[in-house]
């Protein structure tokens, strides 16, 4: 297998996702993870929840969506709901980029801390997030299904 390319794709878009975009990000989704999200949460996120704060990544206006991020915000507290790329468009500095607007969209709204929950066997996201500062902070029991939730949290101050 050819390996992926590891540069971001130049003409790449971050904008805030729209209902519009949910069938796909649904479908990354259900693509990315074991117990996924329905797409009728990402429906009610954005019509329902002032506290979300949702982005997509595409490579140009109006072209389909290849990675999302959703988040809420409560005072000066972020936390980061899901993030996922499509398999074909990963290792290519979509998620930083994903990872790099909420930070800078937050900081602008007083955010001054930001916490996840990952899969402790999620090697690969583990090392994502500590590249970008997070740190393992604890463990939260039985926050999923089949495994336990670390924690990671990133000081924004």
């Amino acid at each position: 297998m050819a390996k992926k390319p590891e540069q971001e794709p130049a003409n790449l878009i971050i904008e805030p996702m729209r209902e519009a975009d949910i069938p796909v990000v649904s479908a990354i989704e259900t693509a990315s993870f074991k117990d996924p999200w329905p797409l009728e949460s990402f429906v009610n996120e954005l019509q329902s929840n002032d506290l979300a704060i949702y982005l997509v990544a595409r490579y140009s206006p109006g072209d389909q969506v290849i990675a999302y991020i959703g988040a809420w915000q409560v005072l000066d507290e972020v936390h980061i709901t899901t993030l996922a790329v499509a398999e074909e468009h990963r290792r290519c500095g979509v998620a930083s980029r994903l990872v790099e607007n909420l930070l800078e969209i937050t900081a602008e709204q007083g955010a001054r801390y930001m916490a996840l929950e990952v899969r402790p066997s999620n090697k690969s996201a583990r090392r994502f997030y500590e590249k970008h500062g997070f740190t393992v902070l604890g463990q939260r029991k039985r926050y999923y299904v089949d495994e336990d939730a670390l924690i990671m949290t990133k000081d924004l101050s």
